[in-house]
């Protein structure tokens, strides 16, 4: 039986992210599989794809930062900020001509600002939402909208090499969610006053998952292929990981006794004194770095034994993954300051027994 959890795919350009789950879906035999957070389809990279119920943590990635490798090309503007888009101006013989002077300072002193939490237009052929429909749906109708600034959050931005002979600039980005790497580029363009374009985009790490221990999407094709072949399951079990991989952010919390866990997973609410609190919740003790639903301060990943046993256990979410034995995942638990308990957002284990 495969395993619902999350496969850390590495997206290839020219490939939609809603391929990748099309793909995941044949593999999986499994009709509920969704992403943690669209890629271009000219981009590449981490592509966490959430296989079955966990595709409900998803929202929960949202305190996840993500890392980008850049390239733009100066000179270009075009209708979607990258350069596979409609080209509405083309200043690089002017660089190349010296009619427009650039220095690598004009570049680097172009990219100042990008830190912290800022507004940014996002492009008109975006994801973003408006009126009940996409941005892009808009922009493809001819239809003109007024695209408001949204509030982003840039940790850093790291200029890797700049080459004015091929208007080629190379940058690093750490961020958080909605934040388009291509409105930064269009911007520096808008400042060095020539336009810029990204050219190459690569996602390398999304929160917890890393391109480092990305799976190929060709290999997980081929793997569809083998459907119903001994080891088949083994093979595909092996790289999926489970639902509380990503939630680093939550505090972990295990519950004393299996009673008391079937309770929880049966909608039942939970002392504090009822569990061993192995991890705070990151933010409730560090001012997160923008803006995250006051539920997240006081998260917690629930643990516990759905049948009794006297060895205790510890889970993927533990620093250690060698580690993942006895303890279960059950969900994932907000504390109400009303009930002063924790209470269930998601659950992940379910139990007919009675209690």
């Amino acid at each position: 039986m495969i395993k619902e959890g999350i496969i850390n795919i590495n997206k290839p350009a020219g490939m939609t992210s809603h391929d990748c789950i099309y793909t995941v879906r044949r593999l999986t035999d499994i009709k509920r599989v969704g992403h943690t957070g669209t890629l271009d389809p000219n981009a590449t990279g981490v592509l966490p794809v959430c296989i079955g119920s966990c595709a409900r943590i998803a929202e929960y990635t949202e305190l996840d930062i993500k890392e980008y490798d850049c390239t733009m090309m100066l000179g270009i503007v075009t209708d979607t900020q990258d350069i596979w888009g409609e080209v509405l101006s083309d200043k690089r013989d002017e660089i190349f001509s010296g009619k427009i002077r650039l220095t690598g300072n004009d570049v680097r002193n172009a990219f100042s600002g990008f830190s912290g939490v800022t507004e940014q237009y996002p492009p008109k052929y975006s994801a973003v939402r408006y009126g009940g429909k996409r941005l892009y749906e808009y922009a493809r109708d001819g239809q003109e909208v007024e695209i408001r600034p949204r509030r982003v959050y840039i940790e850093s931005v790291d200029i890797k090499d700049i080459d004015l002979s091929s208007y080629t600039v190379r940058f690093s980005v750490r961020c958080g969610k909605g934040t388009y790497i291509r409105a930064i580029c269009n911007d520096v363009g808008e400042r060095l006053g020539c336009g810029a374009a990204m050219s190459a985009l690569t996602r390398t790490k999304s929160g917890r998952f890393e391109i480092a221990d990305a799976v190929d999407l060709s290999y997980l094709k081929e793997l569809t292929e083998k459907k119903g072949t001994p080891g088949f399951e083994e093979l595909v079990n092996s790289l999926v990981l489970p639902a509380d991989y990503p939630l680093t952010s939550f505090g972990r919390a295990e519950i004393k006794t299996a009673e008391r866990s079937k309770w929880f997973v049966n909608g039942g609410h939970i002392r504090l004194a009822e569990t061993d609190v192995t991890r705070r919740p990151k933010y409730k003790d560090e001012k997160p770095p923008f803006e995250i639903r006051r539920e997240y301060k006081d998260a917690y990943c629930m643990y516990g034994r759905l049948t009794e046993t006297d060895e205790k256990g510890k889970s993927c979410c533990a620093s250690d993954r060698d580690a993942c034995v006895e303890l279960d995942f059950l969900g994932v638990a907000f504390y109400n300051y009303d009930y002063k308990k924790l209470v269930a957002d998601k659950v992940f284990r379910r139990t007919d027994e009675s209690i």
